[in-house]
């Protein structure tokens, strides 16, 4: 049984590495997923490490339109993640690639697995400002318009690179 066509939103991000290229990478392994449609991918943008130590993150946020379930969505990003190297020694360790699910259309759900939406999204500019460039009018479950948001993430420093992670 296949269920209906739901837009996701999906951070991207990465410290480790050649940055872009693993990004870039990353992007096409979603979009070539089965039952995933890449559908858009804001800039990149670099920050500073939050709560952690380490080089700046490169990090971007994509579209999807998924007929997968959340957690099956997720257990494709965690399998990209693996194919990068990602390891998981300590809790905010510098990371070759880190993918997050966001929003899965209007879900609002708290597992073991999975929280949606993202917990921290609308906390941290490097999500909230890709994903906004992304779609402007974006709503999350239980917190309403993001664009309310950003003047709480401004003091965050984030910088938006001109080139794009995926060519046409």
């Amino acid at each position: 049984m296949s269920l209906q066509p739901r837009l996701a939103y999906i951070g991207l991000g990465a410290n480790l590495g050649d940055l872009a290229r693993t990004l870039s990478q990353a992007l096409a392994a979603l979009g070539g997923a089965a039952q995933v449609r890449l559908l858009a991918v804001s800039s990149a943008y670099r920050s500073a490490p939050i709560d952690a130590g380490g080089p700046d993150y490169l990090n971007a946020v994509a579209c999807v339109e998924t007929t997968l379930a959340p957690e099956a969505l997720l257990d494709c990003l965690l399998a990209i993640e693996q194919a990068h190297g990602r390891l998981r020694p300590f809790v905010n360790a510098p990371r070759t690639l880190d993918l997050d699910l966001l929003l899965y259309g209007d879900l609002q759900m708290a597992s073991q697995r999975l929280t949606l939406p993202h917990p921290r999204l609308h906390q941290r500019a490097f999500v909230l400002l890709p994903l906004l460039e992304l779609n402007a009018d974006v709503q999350a479950p239980g917190l309403g318009r993001l664009v309310d948001f950003v003047p709480a993430v401004a003091d965050q420093v984030l910088e938006r690179l001109a080139a794009p992670l995926l060519q046409p």
